[in-house]
């Protein structure tokens, strides 16, 4: 996937920048017409000639059009297009906001991640590396992924800057390469394939809230969905050893439902279905597992509560929360009926969903619940404090904790779903000093909020204990 970037790419404050000669150029350009228009109509309403000499101005005026036309495509700052019809290369959204940005990194090199199809014979890698050594392209990394018919080579690429994608891919088809897919890559990149899988599983291992996050580092932009069981689409079993169709991986997921893994445009391959598979199993293996350690937070009013990770093991904690909320608070948190308010909780404290906070009282007892969830590609937030707990902070801090929860796993923003009414939801968003968007509609409420690289800090002082 690629875009067709100009070679010379200059902004400001993310702004183009006007040329001061190009503006008196045209500026002077402007006075000349009109001087010269109002001397013709002088000559044409009192000399003799009028008609051959409107001809004439006619004539001018059409290639001083034309100039103007000239001028400006010769000097335009257009942003790139959205793709290149010479290489059939796709359009990339991280590539679109990647020019977007700085060109270039501080060495004047430019990090690609490009993959690309290729016969399965000798000399079809040489010929690639050759194409690109042309070009002065270094290959950082290279990964090949066999297929039936061909192999799929992934390479991690240092151009240099004034190098467009649209010439690379070029470069690359010309080499043999086909279906090549091309986007705009950052330092973390640079870490090698085995340690990166090694250090998802690694995750993995320590809490199972960690495997959807996993897959999707492993296999890039891709949606994620944990399904009840159901049939594939052959009307079958979806097989214990998983399916694989394209851009769409089924796999078992431990509980017996379905992991759904889908990825616009690019195919998976056989080693990234084997990846997907052997993670999946890891997790399967080690059974059910959340992190115990808890920190220790003192209110205001100098009360100690902990706040930890919770799990299904908690449930009947959360029942008992539930019993000793008012409808109006589980009003504001469900948004339906109360009495369906427990029907909900298996889910939002299953870590195969997310992960959830718990805010405990010295004697142990539930007071509050924050939840993150993963929705596809998309990351939601949610709150509930009991109502003799409220307004003393401690939603404020599972909220702050949930974000860096979020800022760590790398969502690049959050949202939560409240009623209009609900002013303490609302503050707590705000109170996180990061940009938020806000729409309602028929009284709901959904706040998003754009997560920057710093993690959001607690607000309260506290003692921690791991």
């Amino acid at each position: 996937m690629t875009a067709d970037m100009p070679e010379v790419t200059r902004s400001k404050d993310g702004r183009p920048v006007h040329h001061w000669r190009r503006d008196v150029v045209e500026l002077a350009a402007l006075f000349t017409a009109v001087a010269a228009a109002d001397a013709v109509a002088n000559l044409v309403g009192h000399g003799p000639d009028g008609p051959e000499l409107l001809l004439v101005s006619a004539v001018l005026l059409v290639a001083t059009a034309g100039f103007h036309t000239w001028w400006a495509r010769r000097h335009t700052h257009a942003p790139p297009g959205t793709g290149d019809p010479d290489t059939g290369a796709r359009p990339s959204a991280v590539e679109d906001r990647a020019t977007s940005g700085p060109a270039s990194s501080p060495d004047g090199s430019t990090l690609w991640r490009m993959r690309t199809t290729v016969r399965d014979e000798p000399g079809s890698l040489a010929a690639l590396c050759t194409a690109l050594a042309h070009a002065r392209v270094d290959i950082l990394s290279l990964q090949t992924h066999p297929l039936a018919d061909g192999t799929v080579d992934e390479f991690l690429l240092r151009a240099p800057a004034a190098l467009p994608a649209a010439d690379l891919t070029r470069a690359i088809a010309a080499a043999g390469g086909s279906s090549t897919w091309i986007e705009r890559a950052d330092a973390h990149d640079l870490v090698d394939a085995p340690t990166r899988i090694l250090s998802l599983a690694t995750r993995t291992a320590l809490d199972a809230a960690e495997l959807p996050l996993a897959l999707r580092q492993l296999l890039g932009r891709c949606t994620i969905r944990l399904l009840p069981a159901q049939r594939g689409r052959d009307g079958g079993e979806v097989p214990v050893e998983g399916a694989w169709d394209g851009t769409l991986l089924r796999l078992r997921a431990p509980e017996g439902g379905v992991i759904t893994v889908e990825r616009p445009h690019l195919p998976f391959t056989p080693t990234e279905f084997a990846r997907a598979r052997a993670l999946v199993e890891l997790d399967a293996r080690l059974g059910p597992r959340v992190p115990r350690g808890e920190d220790v937070l003192t209110l205001a009013e100098g009360n100690d509560i902990t706040v930890s990770r919770a799990d299904t093991a908690d449930l009947d904690a959360a029942r008992a929360m539930h019993e000793r909320c008012s409808p109006r608070t589980l009003g504001m948190r469900y948004h339906g009926p109360v009495g369906d308010a427990d029907r909900y909780l298996n889910h939002l404290l299953s870590p195969r969903f997310g992960r959830t906070l718990a805010a405990r009282t010295a004697s142990g007892r539930v007071v509050g619940l924050g939840h993150l969830l993963w929705d596809g590609d998309e990351t939601e937030i949610a709150l509930l404090v009991e109502d003799e707990w409220q307004r003393r902070g401690i939603g404020r801090e599972l909220l702050a904790r949930l974000v860096s929860m979020a800022v760590e796993a790398g969502c690049d923003n959050v949202y939560a779903v409240t009623q209009s009414s609900n002013t303490g939801m609302v503050a707590a968003m705000r109170g996180l000093d990061l940009p938020l968007d806000f729409q309602i509609e028929e009284g709901t409420l959904v706040i998003t909020a754009r997560l920057d690289a710093t993690p959001v800090r607690s607000h309260l002082p506290y003692d921690s204990h791991q």
